[in-house]
């Protein structure tokens, strides 16, 4: 989505509205011993009102059915942070055909019913009572939290999960994703880099900070040192161009781009 000096500033506006989000970064083992995990990304339709064309992790808004389920499985915790990771589960299965967080091994062929299921009827709760799955929602790791100063911002949650081995059936849905791939962050960010892939700002962070573990161990260490504080870029004009910025302090390798480059992302 372009951005524009009317849609952001230096301080986040809290009257504006915005639409609660979340979004799955997924972790598997690589095929070869010694090389870093690889990371499962999606490419987003090029009709789709936010990031169209751009390559980003399975995710979505939280829709109300979420948060209700949220309520059921998470009664104790925020109400908001359960709700995300409720709708990170759905809109994984949804959108790639993986399910998460499942307490037992469920076969691929009843994963996928299920996803058919939940594009059938839109909502996570029917297709566990009639599945009869049991999930651990709480196992996702709050990752990081985005939140654009601009009206109807997705104000995004971002989870971390780990498949270890990873041999897992995945298809894209076609609707909202036309193209999905397993690689390594450092190889999405080279593929960005040479104008093969569109990603914008905050997965651009993301991946760059990905790059540097070696495993989920890496992560969760790094996440102790540095637990996830909501980012709200700003806008910095320098030597007369405008940057769009984060805080130095929340662990990010990339911190800043030149605005015109994220418009283009």
């Amino acid at each position: 989505m372009p951005l524009s000096h009317s849609s952001l500033s230096s301080q986040p506006d809290t009257d504006r509205t915005i639409i609660p989000a979340a979004t799955l970064v997924i972790l598997r083992k690589a095929p070869h011993a010694g090389h870093p995990p690889e990371i499962l990304m999606v490419q987003r339709a090029q009709q789709m009102r936010f990031a169209g064309g751009a390559t980003v992790f399975p995710g979505g808004r939280v829709d109300p059915s979420d948060r209700d389920l949220a309520n059921r499985l998470l009664p104790d915790d925020d109400p908001d942070m359960a709700s995300a990771r409720i709708a990170a589960i759905r809109e994984t299965l949804e959108e790639t055909g993986l399910l998460v967080t499942s307490r037992t091994p469920i076969p691929p062929e009843c994963v996928r019913e299920g996803r058919a299921l939940l594009l059938e009827r839109g909502e996570l709760a029917p297709v566990l009572e009639q599945m009869g799955w049991t999930l651990d929602p709480a196992s996702l790791t709050f990752f990081a939290h985005w939140c654009p100063d601009m009206a109807k911002a997705f104000d995004t949650r971002f989870f971390l999960t780990d498949l270890g081995s990873g041999q897992v059936d995945i298809a894209v849905d076609q609707t909202e994703n036309t193209h999905m791939f397993w690689a390594s962050a450092a190889d999405t960010l080279a593929s960005a880099e040479h104008g093969e892939r569109t990603v914008i700002f905050p997965t651009l962070c993301n991946l760059e900070k990905l790059a540097r573990y070696r495993g989920i161990e890496d992560a969760l260490r790094d996440l102790e040192r540095c637990p996830p504080r909501r980012i709200v870029p700003w806008i910095e004009t320098r030597a007369g161009e405008d940057w769009l910025v984060i805080p130095d302090d929340l662990g990010y390798p990339l911190r800043e781009q030149v605005l015109k480059q994220a418009q283009r992302d």
